[in-house]
């Protein structure tokens, strides 16, 4: 299957861009991830965090 797919791509002017500008999105999304992680606010991590546990509503089913 892969030489199909290679000799189809093989016949694109220019295709050998579009798997460096993937790299470069994944790299920067996990980079910008990375950071705001990094620097979050711990309060909000920490309310996040409870909210599953928090059930104060009334379900009425």
């Amino acid at each position: 299957m892969l030489k199909y797919v290679k000799g189809n791509l093989e016949n694109i002017d220019g295709v050998q861009v579009y798997p460096m500008i993937s790299l470069l999105i994944f790299f920067i999304f996990f980079v910008v991830l990375f950071w705001w992680v990094a620097t979050a606010n711990k309060a909000h991590i920490e309310e996040v965090s409870h909210l599953p546990l928090n059930d104060d509503t009334i379900n009425p089913n």
